[in-house]
């Protein structure tokens, strides 16, 4: 006789249980992402890129190149889509997320290296090399690159910013990812010896080893942060105008702009004249202070000169000029008795807000983000470094903080100190102005320089050597600074070396490529053999 059907369990919710289960990584590698965008400015919770890291490693260890590349590419998604959420203040979420999916690809790849690497003895050191040569690759491509977003920007206030004066930014960021890969190698080889009552020494003391020579280092590093003076002081005033609108919308005022600036140096003569405040030795005016060319407009020669005069000492103008039929992005220094005598022309400039690059492509797909850029500009040529009066002050304009060669350079070429004026009032009150402000910080102590930054509307501020803000203003709204600061004019190891240790540990993280690869390919012999 036919057996009676038998009622069977449903798979169902265990298949379901089992797609759930297999969503936990993903999920955890978008959360440590997130965490890492929190350990950035203008939060001070730099120790949280240890545990993001630390957690990337446990997701990354043993995985095969798909489930890596996945895992790494929501772990760029969780931390550049929150941190690069500015981007798309002015113009919608369109240019953000393709940015941030176009950013990501690059940490994708990185997640694939780690993945591989992971086998290998002594792994976190290759695996933070190979995130620093993914950095090194965003920092140059595509159009001419974007290093937002380095580990080290988000260490200012961290116990590792030392070392910023031993190799610049990719040492920097190197110990802090090599610190975060080491804490989860360590606390697998230990809970894996409490497991198997083994504990494979020469592995642990790697992982313990590659948290504290990260920690080491950086406190050997403290005698190379020092904010004496080697040339003697200057006394330097920042001005902040603000603007009458933000936004894209803040330049269709120029004339006042310009007037806001004029209006708050001629404040500050008055308050000289009344012994209310220092008198400097020169006065610093944020990029765009002037879009209005004072080469062609006498009118705004003429305030922009009389402000000069008031003031009584030279005056360094941000400028929007055309010449020989080149709009450039321009700073100039106004003497209150010779007039505009030296310039500087920004070199770096910002794709899709100072240059539209595939002009053609972009128009097709939203023509108004043509109209934005109807010009593009041109990049200057030369290092600006002007010389006020026996003192020597680099600038780099804006978004050329960002680049650790066009700092450098302008230190090589004789900085005493630096400028980095800037206008942030296209990006309202977002959190751009603290990345930015975070990466001025790590200037002064990569370089041993004062920086200051003069910003449009905010936030201005005046950076010792040693990374520390002495002063700054509010948001949007109008303000000076004055005060004395130190001219240094030696160079600490990161300006000497250059871009060696960015080299030495790409090199450091092809050769980890290559040894895993080889030992890959090994395996497969092996196992078919």
């Amino acid at each position: 006789m036919d057996q009676p059907d038998q009622l069977q369990p449903s798979p169902a919710p265990s298949a379901f249980r089992g797609r759930l289960l297999r969503l936990v990584p993903a999920l955890a590698s978008a959360l440590c992402g997130v965490l890492l965008y929190v350990s950035f400015p203008p939060r001070t919770l730099w120790w949280l890129a240890l545990p993001a890291f630390a957690g990337f490693g446990w997701l990354l260890r043993g995985r095969g190149w798909k489930a890596a590349l996945g895992l790494g590419y929501l772990f760029g998604l969780g931390f550049l889509l929150p941190l690069l959420v500015w981007t798309g203040v002015e113009v919608g979420p369109g240019p953000w997320l393709a940015l941030v999916a176009i950013e990501a690809v690059f940490i994708a790849l990185v997640g694939v290296g780690v993945a591989a690497v992971s086998r290998l003895p002594a792994w976190p050191v290759w695996a933070a090399a190979l995130w620093i040569a993914g950095e090194a690759v965003r920092a140059r491509v595509p159009f001419r690159g974007f290093p937002w977003g380095k580990i080290a920007f988000g260490q200012a206030d961290g116990v590792f910013l030392p070392l910023a004066a031993v190799g610049g930014t990719p040492v920097l960021g190197f110990a802090v990812v090599l610190c975060g890969f080491g804490l989860y190698e360590a606390g697998r080889l230990i809970a894996e010896g409490r497991r198997t009552r083994v504990l494979r020494r020469g592995a642990a003391a790697a992982a313990l080893l590659s948290v504290a020579v990260p920690v080491a280092g950086a406190v050997a590093a403290r005698p190379l942060v020092s904010d004496k003076a080697e040339d003697g002081t200057r006394t330097v005033a920042l001005i902040q105008g603000n603007v009458p609108r933000s936004g894209l919308e803040f330049s269709a005022q120029r004339r006042a702009v310009l007037d806001y600036h004029v209006r708050e140096t001629l404040r500050l003569a008055a308050d000289i004249k009344a012994g209310k405040a220092p008198k400097p030795d020169y006065v610093l005016w944020p990029e765009n202070s002037s879009d209005i060319d004072p080469f062609t407009n006498p009118d705004a020669a003429a305030v922009i000169e009389g402000a000069a005069k008031a003031v009584g000492v030279p005056v360094s103008v941000g400028g929007v000029v055309e010449k020989d039929g080149k709009l450039l992005n321009e700073q100039i220094l106004w003497d209150p008795v010779k007039g505009p005598t030296q310039t500087y022309d920004k070199r770096q400039i910002q794709p899709f807000g100072e240059y539209l690059p595939l002009r053609g492509l972009v128009g097709a797909v939203n023509k108004n983000w043509t109209g934005m850029v109807r010009q593009d500009f041109s990049r200057g040529s030369t290092p600006g470094v002007f010389d006020i009066d026996g003192a020597k002050v680099g600038l780099d304009t804006c978004y050329e903080a960002a680049f650790d060669w066009a700092v450098r350079d302008t230190v090589t070429h004789g900085a005493e100190m630096i400028s980095v004026p800037s206008n942030n009032a296209t990006f309202d009150r977002s959190e751009m102005t603290y990345q930015q402000l975070a990466m001025s910080r790590i200037r002064a102590v990569e370089h041993s320089r004062t920086v200051t930054v003069p910003v449009t509307s905010g936030v201005s501020a005046v950076i010792m050597p040693d990374g520390k803000i002495t002063q700054k203003t509010g948001m949007f709204v109008p303000a000076y600074l004055v005060q004395k600061v130190p001219l240094r004019t030696s160079k600490t190891p990161a300006t000497q070396l250059g871009i060696l240790p960015e080299i030495a540990l790409v090199l450091v993280a092809a050769g980890g490529v290559g040894w895993a690869t080889g030992s890959g390919l090994r395996r497969r012999r092996t196992g078919g053999a």
